[in-house]
């Protein structure tokens, strides 16, 4: 697929970036753009050599959810509600799936405004580094929408039901460090230094032991709807899998020699 509305590339050895390229929209996005983003996750899922997504926006925007004066949402607006629901499962619903399901890592650099949809799809991440600039909420209510593209499911997970109702009843728009104390992100740095330091953490997990890490994002993300005894039921079958891996064979050598190990997530 070529593409229009994004960015696609390798940025450093096993590390990916796509980037949301509509900065005259604010990045938001469109079926495109969603389509694209679901093409490059798949890229990324399929190359063994890449371990860590970074995901962000052009310019001065993360991403500003849909973009309701594309000619696809007018087109939508004045159809019925059918059709709407068929776009929204082929364009965002798609790109949110696609997300959710990735097995290896993300890392949503929030360089700017990530709201309704935008706040969304960084979510969906599994890591959050913001800009001090950034500014995170839900905006849909606004417009009379709706927090359609998977909000309404993430937003209370991350922080609880009053706050992500009130969140999405007054429309509330948070600065990057009240994000930060609410747990929308997990990092805030300087503008300048967002870039820098969001790769120098995606390099530090590059290193790590990617079949370890695959196995334990997916442990982590079953034990949010597992019982308990399912979740121990899902770390013997990973147990067993990893611990005859050449990764902890390198990882027990490398401790004993003292020295950095060398994984090669096999």
């Amino acid at each position: 697929m070529t593409y229009e509305s994004i960015r696609y590339e390798v940025v450093a050895d096993h590390v990916a970036k796509l980037t949301l390229d509509r900065p005259h929209r604010k990045n938001a996005y469109d079926v495109r753009l969603a389509q694209e983003c679901v093409d490059a996750i798949g890229r990324y899922a399929a190359d063994d050599d890449l371990r860590v997504l970074i995901v962000t926006g052009a310019e001065d925007a993360f991403c500003s959810g849909g973009d309701i004066r594309s000619d696809a949402d007018e087109h939508i607006a004045a159809t019925r509600t059918l059709s709407h629901a068929t776009v929204m499962r082929e364009g965002f619903h798609a790109l949110a799936t696609a997300l959710h399901a990735l097995e290896k890592p993300t890392i949503a650099m929030v360089n700017g405004p990530a709201v309704a949809g935008g706040l969304t799809l960084a979510l969906l991440c599994d890591l959050r580094i913001a800009s001090d600039r950034a500014r995170l909420g839900d905006t849909s209510g606004t417009a009379g929408l709706l927090p359609d593209e998977g909000g309404a499911w993430l937003f209370p997970r991350f922080l609880g039901l009053e706050q992500a109702l009130r969140m999405t009843y007054f429309g509330e728009v948070y600065s990057a460090q009240e994000a930060l104390r609410l747990g929308l992100v997990g990092e805030v740095v300087p503008h300048d230094r967002l870039e820098q330091e969001t790769l120098q953490r995606a390099q530090a997990l590059a290193r790590r032991a990617p079949l370890a890490i695959r196995m334990a994002k997916k442990m982590m993300i079953r034990g949010l709807t597992n019982s308990f005894p399912e979740s121990l039921g899902d770390a013997q079958m990973a147990v067993m899998i990893v611990n005859d891996s050449q990764d902890v064979a390198e990882g027990v050598k490398a401790f004993l020699d003292k020295r950095p190990p060398e994984f090669v997530g096999r």
